[in-house]
């Protein structure tokens, strides 16, 4: 281990301005094979240690949790690790293509994955399967693997059994972001992707956002839609709807004041700004910090008749270039209503929520000219 820190520190200490084009491009390569080399015996020593229990005598309850506390990694990522290395033991082919950096990591793990829907078949086929994925990129890998499962699933898995393996998994994490995963049978999978493709698709060439961006803002898109048009349950009196916590102060762009988006926990004073230009409002008068003494009636920012009007007249995103419609928008306060703009038509416009987020950052975004 010695030996490996120090070409580490090696590398870490060479000045890469003075490497030619092809050694760093071939550095990098190498780089990359090595890395894969070293998680493979980064596994063969973590499995060693489930194997001798060693975490029992540092007080752990598993080996998941001593390597998420030992490496700082999240229990998803640790699970991850041990599950992998685990399988890997009864992997021979597997196990040494992985050391020999012809599999990936993501490559392995796809056929750990497929060992565990058919195990006694793919020990007979293992060879076979990691000889052909290991000279695939990773997406063909998949798809040889995928098809490997099809081959197979037909004869154990009928479709009501792959729906029922349907799931989603999201909460707010520590940090201020919300995080995810979901697995979904390939009808329902179509559906999410053909509607998440048909909102991120773009061509508007200033759209600087990264493909998983686009996704991700499509996503929010789509429930925000439902939220607003779609046909939701009604509970309590109300239809779902998001909730901000939010001081007079805080949207005065004051600080230390409370300032909280439901689940999702603290927001900036932009943020609830920004969602304010569009939302009901209910008043909460307070004695000191916290004793409610008077709750006021809902009120809407935006008239339903002032939509309509904003509507007939933006059409959509006002911004030149936007295509999104008036669906798929905001009514934004050109003078936030805090600041004592009110709310007419002459300071409202339509922007879509990527654009909206943009002049809430203080960005100069140039507007179509309106129709007469």
């Amino acid at each position: 281990m010695s030996s490996l820190r120090s070409l580490v520190d090696e590398l870490a200490g060479e000045e890469l301005a003075e490497v030619d084009d092809r050694r760093l491009e071939a550095d990098l390569v190498e780089l990359n094979l090595q890395v894969t080399r070293l998680q493979a015996q980064a596994s063969r020593r973590l499995v060693e240690i489930d194997r001798r229990g060693t975490f029992e005598a540092d007080g752990y309850l598993s080996t998941t949790s001593w390597l998420r506390h030992q490496s700082g990694l999240s229990a998803r990522e640790a699970a991850v690790q041990v599950h992998r290395a685990r399988a890997l033991a009864d992997m021979p082919d597997a196990r040494a293509a992985y050391e020999a950096g012809d599999l990936s990591t993501r490559v392995v793990d796809l056929l750990v994955a497929a060992r565990k829907r058919h195990p006694e078949i793919f020990a007979e086929h293992e060879a076979a399967l990691v000889r052909e994925a290991a000279g695939l990129r990773p997406r063909d890998a998949a798809r040889l693997i995928a098809y490997w499962r099809q081959s197979l699933d037909h004869l154990h898995v009928d479709d009501m059994v792959r729906h029922n393996r349907r799931r989603l998994s999201i909460a707010a994490t520590f940090d201020g972001m919300v995080h995810g995963e979901f697995e979904l049978d390939a009808e329902g999978g179509e559906a999410v992707l053909a509607a998440i493709r048909a909102l991120a698709e773009t061509t508007d060439p200033s759209d600087s956002r990264s493909p998983t961006q686009r996704r991700a803002d499509a996503l929010v898109d789509l429930c925000r839609d439902y939220l607003d048009h779609g046909e939701a349950p009604v509970k309590g009196g109300e239809r779902p709807h998001m909730n901000v916590i939010v001081s007079l102060q805080a949207l005065e762009q004051r600080s230390g004041y409370p300032l909280e988006l439901g689940e999702a926990g603290v927001i900036s004073g932009d943020a609830a700004r920004r969602i304010a230009c569009d939302c009901g409002i209910s008043r909460i008068i307070t004695a000191g910090d916290s004793e409610p003494l008077d709750v006021g009636r809902r009120t809407r920012t935006i008239p339903p008749a002032i939509r309509r009007a904003l509507v007939v007249r933006d059409g959509g995103c006002v911004i030149a270039g936007c295509d999104r419609p008036a669906r798929w928008c905001d009514a934004h306060h050109r003078v936030h209503w805090i600041d004592g703009g009110p709310t007419s038509l002459d300071n409202l416009e339509l922007l879509c929520r990527r654009h909206h987020r943009m002049v809430h950052d203080g960005r100069e975004l140039e507007r179509r000219p309106r129709a007469p």
